[in-house]
């Protein structure tokens, strides 16, 4: 197993920054593009101690004078904004919202230790700030922030939503949503899922001591201790999700407690804001989908089914790039947000 010895001293903790207050000093460069061009900048914003980088984007025709209604994107779990998140937002800026695909802490540009840290409560509290962030400029209306999430993304999405009323709408896709037992279908059983907790412990104690982070393959055909073991394509083929932003070679151990042991199951009670939920039978856990979505609290929300051949879980990376499950889960996100927040 692979140790990476990385310095924790002088770690500066930063406030979080909540603020509501409308940013006046915003940066209004943008790519040199055609006004009738989807537009993008680089931002960052603070989230309790880290600064997240992302890709903002402008719908076509952007005028400064007004303002727009405006959605967080998050992809899957260890993923960059280069990946799904950035293709989402784009095709969704192109349908006239503001949209923020950004790297969560410990990934891509953002800041945070540990390295490729994998923690859905931290994810949540990303998409948090990501709203604060929406919320502080001047050409986003306030009261229609929405947020979408692919995957995992899925799960962080849901969770903050069930707890901030600010975010108005959610559209989730290909949704991964787990609990006790659904690991366990992943995982190697109870005895897998128990053999990696422990092993994130005994990471988690080594970093306290030493600082030392340890680390598996994030993909791989061959090391079956890798976190995602398997033919799978996306995170396979440059030509699809292996951009160079992402890295295939690690992540952190540690992680393993925090991601078998957070269920999201529960917070569906709690979810008041308008909700669509788009899946397939082929795509990953499809029954927890449907669990969550009728245990939703609110009943303004939306199943949205698609046909596939293709059996679970394969259809679900589908969702991650391929045009017929991207745009018609744009075009069905489109619709919902349009008339939902």
């Amino acid at each position: 197993m692979k140790k990476i010895i990385i310095g924790i001293a002088g770690l500066v903790f930063l406030l979080s920054c909540n603020s509501n207050q409308k940013n006046t000093n915003t940066n209004k460069s943008v790519e040199s593009r055609s006004l009738n061009q989807v537009q993008m900048k680089k931002v960052s914003f603070n989230s309790k101690g880290a600064k997240l980088v992302g890709n903002l984007y402008y719908p076509k025709n952007f005028n400064e004078s007004q303002t727009y209604p405006a959605i967080v994107v998050s992809g899957s779990w260890t993923t960059v904004k280069e990946q799904m998140a950035g293709l989402y937002a784009e095709k969704l800026a192109n349908e006239g919202f503001i949209t923020l695909a950004f790297d969560f802490r410990n990934f891509g540009e953002s800041e945070g230790q540990p390295r490729f840290y994998e923690s859905p409560a931290l994810k949540q509290i990303d998409v948090q700030n990501a709203v604060s962030y929406l919320e502080s400029l001047q050409e986003v209306n306030n009261s229609k922030i929405g947020a979408f999430g692919v995957c995992a993304g899925a799960m962080y999405t849901l969770m903050a939503a069930s707890e901030d009323d600010r975010i108005k709408s959610v559209v989730t896709t290909a949704s991964w949503l787990h609990d006790a037992e659904a690991v366990k279908l992943f995982y190697g059983g109870e005895e897998g899922v128990n053999a990696r907790i422990k092993a994130a412990q005994e990471a988690k104690k080594e970093y306290a001591e030493n600082g030392t982070i340890a680390y598996i393959p994030s993909i791989s055909t061959e090391d079956q201790s890798a976190a995602m073991y398997g033919p799978y394509d996306y995170y396979l083929n440059p030509e699809r999700g292996a951009v160079p932003q992402w890295s295939a070679d690690k992540f952190a151990v540690m992680s393993w407690e925090d991601w078998l042991t957070t269920d999201p199951m529960p917070t569906a009670s709690d979810l008041n804001a308008p909700t669509l939920m788009i899946h397939s039978d082929g795509a990953v856990l499809p029954q927890y989908t449907k669990k969550y979505f009728e245990k939703i609290a609110t009943s303004n929300k939306k199943l949205h089914w698609m046909e596939t051949d293709l059996e679970s879980p394969y259809h679900q990376f589908n969702y991650y790039d391929q045009d017929a499950e991207v745009n018609e889960s744009v075009t069905e996100a489109t619709k919902w947000f349009s008339t939902k927040m």
